[in-house]
């Protein structure tokens, strides 16, 4: 099986070079300005480069579109339809609502249509990772190969039923995710400090705040942008969070303990079951994970962002545990903070006496309400371009700092996967 990747992305660079290791010929494309740096890359690892997805649709027989979702119209339009007959036809993007859309209108009849979605980011290889696998239009014997091929390279492959099932998991696991976490670093931003500077976010729940925040910063806007904005499913749950946020903030506010503490009691009931299986942080990893430069004296925080979260689930009617199929690194560490923190009756306690009557916290709860509504009304409204200048704001605040988080976030996950 010859297999073709029209573009050569981070994502796409890395599975060129797994199914290449694999033993498959694979070839791929890309802008001509990028193919003198790709052949140095990607040569030593056989990887062949064409000069254009046009070779690539009628030579291969596995065609793997590696592409923003925001541009993978155009580019199907243009090569879809010169497909080689009887062909694999696969896309990469996060949401496939307009991957899909986009095969539909310009693939061949006769072309299969196996869809993917390697559920890690570039810094992780294929194996061991999960990759959602889903067949929307395929023989058996394709699908059988795609089978093959994944196995071969030995990612953790979980079978789907469609699109949309996956696109609703992916609301949860990655868009709501993802905002939760920028909405934190939004947050610091704007009040102008560094969070392992201050207190309030010491401890290991806050060690896996900040590095998971710096993990999602360290990667590119467009990746997050589009997982938000052309998910059709995305925007009904980022505002579900958003209203539960607002919600939680003015009982915090209006100091109404009973309401606020039987509201999230609820919510704890419904999303940690004792049915679930725990994921089970260790408490002592967490802790080991600071970028702080010396130990410091640990302040009560409101834990507002882990709270917003357990209560849309809730009144989502969304069991998290049930997501994990399509799990991604920061979505296992935001359930697994948030397992710890209402599994724990004294932590959860001191988190809502925190938010209800702390003043010291409040400024931060406040901006963090203000981040949380900003990326909302983005989402909402469906500004792509507004998001992207959005997150490279504050990427730009972080930016001494991020590729530490990165390295330190990655072993972190490592540790508390082995545990």
């Amino acid at each position: 099986m010859l297999i073709g990747i029209i573009g050569l992305g981070d994502m796409g660079r890395l599975y060129a070079k797994a199914f290449a290791k694999a033993g498959y010929e694979v070839f791929g494309c890309d802008m001509p300005e990028n193919r003198e740096k790709l052949e140095a890359d990607l040569a030593p690892h056989g990887v062949k480069l064409l000069e254009s997805g046009k070779e690539i649709a009628h030579r291969c027989d596995l065609i793997i579109y590696s592409v923003e979702a925001e541009k993978v119209m155009q580019v199907v339009a243009e090569y879809g339809p010169i497909t080689k007959y009887g062909a694999i036809v696969a896309g990469q993007t996060s949401v496939k609502h307009p991957e899909i859309t986009a095969f539909e209108k310009h693939l061949p009849a006769d072309a299969n249509i196996i869809t993917f979605h390697a559920m890690h980011g570039p810094g992780f290889a294929p194996e061991g990772q999960k990759l959602i696998l889903i067949n929307h239009r395929a023989e058996a014997d394709a699908y059988k190969r795609m089978l093959d091929l994944f196995t071969a390279i030995g990612s953790d492959v979980v079978e789907l039923k469609d699109y949309h099932e996956h696109d609703r998991i992916v609301a949860d696991t990655q868009a709501v995710t993802h905002v939760g976490f920028e909405s934190m670093g939004t947050a610091w931003s704007n009040a102008g400090f560094f969070p392992w500077d201050n207190g309030s976010y010491h401890g290991g729940i806050d060690n896996v705040k900040i590095l998971t925040t710096l993990r999602i910063f360290s990667y590119k806007a467009h990746v997050y942008a589009g997982l938000a904005i052309m998910n059709p499913y995305a925007r009904q749950q980022v505002k579900r969070y958003a209203q539960s946020e607002s919600e939680l903030f003015k009982l915090m506010i209006m100091e109404e303990e009973q309401k606020f503490r039987d509201r999230l009691y609820r919510a704890r009931d419904f999303v940690f079951h004792e049915s679930r299986k725990p994921i089970m942080f260790n408490d002592a990893v967490m802790k080991e994970f600071s970028l702080a430069d010396g130990p410091a004296q640990r302040k009560p925080n409101s834990h507002l962002s882990i709270l917003s979260m357990v209560d849309a689930w809730y009144h989502l009617g969304v069991s998290p545990y049930d997501n994990l199929i399509a799990q991604t690194p920061p979505f296992r560490l935001r359930l697994g903070i948030a397992e710890y923190l209402f599994k724990n009756e004294e932590l959860l306690e001191e988190s809502i006496k925190t938010a209800l009557y702390d003043k010291t916290i409040r400024g931060d709860d406040l901006e963090f309400h203000s981040a949380v509504r900003e990326w909302s009304s983005i989402i909402g409204y469906g500004d792509m371009e507004g998001y992207k200048k959005h997150f490279n704001q504050v990427q730009a605040f972080f930016k001494d700092r991020l590729d530490e988080g990165n390295k330190q976030s990655a072993e972190l996950i490592r540790r508390l996967t082995m545990e």
